[in-house]
């Protein structure tokens, strides 16, 4: 039976767990990271992980969690939702989001790697994701739904809208095909900007 620890204890050794899991998982995965590595760096036994999660999915979805609230503020908060137009309100949450993939190292992972989240989701309850205040997709999905509706977009389930973006932000997986680096900068400012007028109905 694993030791009771104190409060102070469970703190410290549950950050010791995230530390650990992001570092292991944004470079390895979940799959390949094992246990013995989680454990390592807070110095208990294998064991003893299940005291603070009930598995490597669970402390993922933790560390996805802990982030939720930053992302959305980057991406919602301060992009898709500044300001009236629907062409500008998305281009400015595809470049905050294509940003935040280029500097969130889990983010990123998640992106590139969508099965470790199915992963996540079969193993836990997914309304643990989906219902939190923070979660970005969700806050997307409410914001493409009133804009259909007010006749800003175009004419197609919000479904395909939502994979549309979801295409451009694919992008940085491809980076090292799309020819000289110096010209990636215009290659996406581009291909936001084609995207953003395609799915928009104002006319310029």
């Amino acid at each position: 039976m694993p030791p009771a620890f104190s409060a102070e204890e469970k703190a410290r050794i549950t950050g010791l767990l995230m530390e650990a899991g992001h570092r292991l998982f944004t470079t390895h995965g979940l799959r390949k990271t094992s246990l013995e590595e989680l454990v390592a760096s807070a110095g208990i036994a294998k064991s003893s992980f299940y005291a603070f999660f009930d598995s490597k999915e669970a402390l993922y979805l933790e560390l996805m969690l802990q982030q939720t609230g930053r992302v959305k503020r980057a991406v919602i908060d301060r992009a898709l939702l500044v300001g009236d137009d629907t062409r500008d309100a998305l281009r400015r949450f595809l470049h905050a989001t294509l940003d935040e993939l280029t500097g969130n190292p889990l983010w990123r992972r998640l992106m590139t790697h969508p099965e470790e989240m199915q992963a996540v989701a079969r193993k836990l309850d997914p309304e643990r994701v989906t219902a939190t205040a923070d979660n970005p997709v969700t806050a997307l999905t409410a914001f493409v739904d009133e804009r259909r509706e007010a006749g800003e977009l175009a004419a197609a389930d919000t479904g395909v809208i939502i994979g549309v973006l979801q295409c451009v932000l694919l992008v940085p997986m491809f980076a090292e095909r799309l020819g000289d680096p110096a010209l990636h900068p215009e290659i996406i400012d581009l291909l936001v900007d084609i995207v953003a007028t395609g799915l928009t109905t104002r006319r310029q």
